[in-house]
């Protein structure tokens, strides 16, 4: 476990930033999420043109990526992204850091800072410890996912790629389906797409589901059966169960067969409606391996968007 930000003794006043953290989709309005679903765009067609030369928008600024949990597609897309833009890029590695010898998340920030760097890119298991520290900072705080609290980007690259295929957000009726209590995926998708007046219909094992009282629940969201989900939905997006954050039981044993997209979940779905998944997923046990790269699948193009998506944040934090 992470020690989280400063010695009360020793409180630091909170500084005037010129950089842009991104902590949480609940602090963006609808003006800034589409400023960077359209930047996002724009990154998208050069990525996507081969012969495309990618302007420098930013001189030569560092960011460093600060990842306590595992990651593929979030720690390499920023990666890649950063150096789409031409920053240089710092990869933490938390076991080789003085984090071993006791030092706090906040210390090692204000070391990086001073330092040069200009932008911290951080996935920790804590859910509130960059709300803490990024007042503190002058470099821009990004979240690259905290706790099961939030997933900013990962819900920002999921909307933009449901806007490209669709040519709208609202209005969109999307299912998000399985361990929807752990999932910080989740959380990000239902701030984001209740700005945009879309219906989220939650569905998975009870024991997995947000209770009546959580914040996630309200007027754009309704928790129903799987296979009502299935059949409503514009975009059925499948969420693999976090085995890292609870203890499943005998939740695992018969997973797919009850909240699994199978093939026969798949043919109840509507003719123009997408599969989603942020991934990693696991074939067999969520969804059916052979829809993965389905032609209905926008799986791939997710991952794609995660680039671009991440390009247009970086920017926008520096």
């Amino acid at each position: 476990m992470l020690k989280t930000s400063v010695d009360p003794k020793q409180e630091k006043c909170f500084v005037k930033k010129k950089r842009k953290d991104l902590i949480s989709l609940k602090d963006l309005n609808v003006n800034e999420i589409l400023g960077i679903l359209e930047r996002g765009d724009y990154w998208s067609d050069h990525l996507n043109s081969r012969f495309s030369i990618i302007p420098r928008t930013v001189d030569n600024p560092i960011v460093s990526n600060l990842f306590f949990e595992s990651s593929t597609r979030t720690r390499f897309s920023f990666e890649v992204a950063a150096k789409k833009l031409g920053f240089h890029v710092l990869n933490f590695e938390p076991q080789n850091s003085s984090v071993q010898k006791g030092e706090t998340l906040y210390d090692t920030l204000r070391t990086l800072e001073s330092m040069g760097t200009n932008a911290a890119i951080i996935r920790t298991s804590e859910e509130n410890i960059l709300q803490e520290v990024a007042p503190l900072l002058e470099l821009a705080v990004i979240n690259a996912g905290a706790g099961a609290n939030e997933h900013p980007t990962q819900g920002l690259l999921d909307i933009l790629t449901m806007r490209q295929h669709f040519g709208k957000l609202n209005g969109l009726k999307v299912a998000i389906i399985g361990d929807i209590k752990h999932s910080r995926v989740a959380n990000s998708n239902i701030i984001a797409l209740g700005k945009f007046d879309a219906k989220v219909f939650l569905s998975g094992p009870e024991n997995l589901l947000p209770s009546d009282d959580s914040e996630l629940i309200g007027p754009h969201t309704q928790i129903v059966p799987v296979d009502y989900a299935v059949q409503e939905a514009d975009v059925v997006m499948m969420l693999r169960l976090q085995r890292e954050r609870h203890a499943l039981s005998n939740v695992a044993d018969n997973y797919f067969r009850d909240y699994g997209l199978s093939r026969e979940r798949f043919n109840l779905m509507q003719s123009h409606a997408m599969i989603m998944h942020p991934a990693p997923f696991n074939r067999g046990v969520e969804i059916d391996g052979d829809l993965v790269e389905h032609p209905r699948s926008l799986i791939y193009k997710q991952v794609s968007n995660g680039v671009a998506v991440r390009m247009a944040v970086l920017e926008r934090a520096l």
